[in-house]
């Protein structure tokens, strides 16, 4: 199984060849990611797998592509950045993510946490990542079709929430499923104007830090199929 998923993860040439992601990584290390392990899984991790063919030459550039459905596969500048902001404080148990897309920022997250919860309201693209998660023998993700804005209560408290989508305000639903020093990383704003966010949940309510200006397609309410 080792080398079958070691197959998996190289599976390809050219543009996915490891001189390529290693041009990636130094990128990533050269704009302040640090987190060795974060840099390690983005490395190994197949990017090429979770996008159109079409794109795939494209898949090691440091930029958002376009996934179908008005969605795009995040910029790996900022799924580096968001994870290593949740693990800032230490390994975490249990992780919910808001909005699986293509389930790349998933796969990043389930290497690097125990046990991952991903909600989608585009039923066709979490169908669609499950897949690419099973295909990489990523098994440690749970998945829930639904509107992000209401999380996942009923598996809630969560060690560390992560919002792959603008919310026009932090969701009061996702600060209730956050555990006692648990950590949100969420893009909020509207239109141009979108901040990163790191929110914890201390003993007397919640701390806040601005991270610096992004740019992330909306939350958008209700499940679609």
């Amino acid at each position: 199984m080792a080398r079958e998923q070691d197959h998996m993860l190289h599976r390809g040439i050219g543009m996915t060849s490891q001189r390529t992601r290693e041009r990636l990584i130094q990128r990533l290390y050269e704009e302040g990611i640090s987190n060795a392990k974060v840099l390690e899984v983005i490395r190994r991790t197949p990017r090429h797998l979770f996008v159109d063919e079409a794109l795939a030459h494209r898949a090691y550039e440091d930029t958002a592509l376009p996934i179908g459905n008005n969605q795009t596969i995040s910029q790996p500048y900022m799924v580096a950045r968001m994870s290593e902001l949740l693990l800032e404080a230490g390994p975490l148990d249990k992780v919910m993510e808001i909005g699986t897309g293509s389930g790349y920022q998933t796969a990043i997250l389930s290497q690097l946490v125990e046990r991952v919860f991903s909600v989608e309201r585009i039923k066709v693209l979490q169908d669609r990542a499950k897949e690419r998660l099973v295909e990489l023998n990523l098994r440690n993700v749970v998945f829930r079709w639904g509107d992000g804005w209401e999380g996942w209560p009923a598996l809630a408290p969560y060690n560390g929430i992560i919002v792959t989508a603008v919310a026009t305000e932090v969701p009061q639903a996702l600060l209730d499923q956050l555990a006692p020093g648990g950590r949100l990383v969420i893009p909020v704003g509207s239109g141009e104007v979108q901040q990163l966010m790191l929110i914890i949940r201390e003993e007397q309510g919640f701390s806040r830090r601005v991270l610096g200006s992004v740019r992330f397609v909306p939350l958008l309410n209700g499940p679609l199929a």
